[in-house]
């Protein structure tokens, strides 16, 4: 099993040496060969329904941005269902699929991995019946166009799967999905993860193909949610959580350790690299108290040996200011602190 994933450990530079121990446990430093992966959300972006909807549109110079700060992945968010036709075969806008060629080529060229995220299919989750056939019909254009890319361009099947689209429908379209995807594509490493916004503690109902060992399992976190999500306009009810600390407490980090020793262990009784796909703070909260929950997080999860991706790079959660045209110091440096 492990001589299986040694191309998938060599692409995403995932220590399962360390993934695989058991949880708290003081993991042995890595070789050079073998750095955890330290990315970073292009959100707002691509996973509007048109790019510049929500105020922003990808520049080539971010690309250079993220590399020189210390970053070797983008996540890069997309809503494919907004750019198909309403019927079958639900083609693919030629128009928008340049542009994420552009976002390949972009990262390539800064010598970035890019992980190509379906983001935002709000009628999957609401009718999943109905909208599965058109899932896998978009996946199978996406499959076949980047076949012919370098390991470096990775797929994740779908973000945070919620609503009708429940674990036993979700494991049965995701199977599904994979089948078509390694038709083109035998050896991509693909990103999945649970239902219920991709919740670690659905990780148990996550069932994979076990033959197929290039994917590599996600989970976001956003505990405690009234802090990380306080002022947030599109939560309802967020502005009464304005005010919201977060102290570093032995009970606040406490919390957050018992919930990645959990994903830790899933991770090593079933033998797949975890990758923490988001974790974040919105803007609302003190920016020291957000720098400070970050790094926490970030260094509890590679102590568990997983690779993380901050959500985002310059929108609400934004680690980098597009006004200022300057990182926010605080929260690169709890991300990056020895870059």
């Amino acid at each position: 099993m492990r001589k299986l994933l040694l191309p998938l450990l060599a692409l995403l530079t995932l220590p399962m040496t360390i993934s695989a121990q058991t949880p708290n446990a003081s993991p042995a430093a890595p070789s050079p060969a073998v750095q955890i992966d330290r990315g970073i959300n292009l959100g707002n972006f691509l996973e509007a329904p048109h790019e510049g909807d929500w105020g922003q549109k990808l520049q080539a110079d971010d690309f250079s941005i993220i590399k020189q700060a210390g970053f070797n992945t983008v996540r890069v968010p997309i809503c494919w269902s907004s750019h198909v036709t309403a019927q079958p075969p639900y083609t693919i806008d030629p128009t928008f699929m340049n542009r994420i060629d552009w976002v390949v080529a972009q990262a390539k060229a800064n010598g970035l991995q890019a992980i190509l995220d379906y983001h935002n299919d709000n009628a999957l989750m609401k009718d999943p019946d109905t909208n599965a056939d058109r899932f896998v019909a978009i996946w199978q254009q996406i499959a076949e166009h980047f076949k012919d890319q370098p390991p470096s361009i990775l797929f994740e099947l779908l973000n945070e799967p919620n609503g009708k689209l429940d674990a036993l429908r979700w494991n049965a379209l995701l199977t599904r999905t994979l089948s078509v995807i390694r038709v083109d594509n035998p050896d991509r490493a693909v990103v999945v993860g649970p239902v219920s916004w991709n919740s670690y503690e659905k990780l148990p109902k996550l069932m994979l193909p076990d033959t197929d060992r290039n994917l590599i399992v996600t989970f976001h976190y956003y505990d405690p949610f009234h802090f990380t999500h306080q002022g947030a306009s599109w939560v309802d009810g967020s502005d009464a959580w304005l005010g919201t600390t977060w102290q570093g407490t032995d009970g606040e980090k406490e919390d957050i350790t018992e919930a990645f020793d959990q994903a830790a262990a899933w991770g090593k009784e079933n033998q797949r690299p975890i990758y923490l796909g988001e974790f974040g703070a919105f803007s609302r909260s003190p920016i020291e108290e957000r720098a400070c929950w970050t790094a926490f997080v970030a260094r509890t999860a590679e102590a568990r040996g997983f690779a993380w991706s901050y959500w985002e790079f310059s929108s609400g959660f934004g680690a980098y200011d597009p006004k200022a045209h300057q990182w926010r110091a605080p929260l690169l440096n709890a991300l990056l602190p020895k870059r």
